[in-house]
């Protein structure tokens, strides 16, 4: 079982991991930016026109953002008291906004703490292919 924090239990990442696992990496704080935002569907289009520290406060208080670095223009996600993101589904632990998620979670785990390698941590409750069974006749 891999250890968020500890980078050295982490495993390479190969095609087919994420479809039984945990979802470890959605417990990482997720950094993201404002075209993030717009495809997320928090921040629209049209908003864009505000001062980005405006949009920030009201991502804020409505509880979407944590943390907004003005220098650097990033926001920080906010996440549960579990520290699982806002968006992973907490039975099925899929993401709930796959086709909308951004920059940072496509690219994981291309870009991150260990490029290449990823928390994994099989999921008890995911589905099993089923082998077939050879009867003997």
């Amino acid at each position: 079982m891999a250890d968020i924090e500890r980078l050295e239990t982490w495993i390479k990442y190969k095609n087919g991991l994420c479809s039984d696992c945990m979802g470890s990496c959605c417990s990482m704080p997720v950094e993201v930016r404002l075209p993030d935002l717009v495809r997320m569907g928090v921040v629209d289009e049209f908003e864009l026109e505000e001062p980005v520290k405006n949009i920030a406060k009201r991502l804020e208080k409505q509880r979407v953002i944590q943390h907004f670095n003005f220098k650097h223009g990033i926001f920080t996600l906010a996440r549960r008291a579990n520290g699982d993101c806002q968006y992973l589904d907490q039975h099925t632990r899929l993401c709930t906004i796959y086709e909308r998620r951004p920059n940072t979670c496509r690219n994981h785990p291309k870009i991150g703490p260990k490029p290449g390698f990823c928390a994994y941590t099989r999921n008890p409750k995911a589905a099993r292919p089923v082998q077939p069974v050879k009867l003997s006749g």
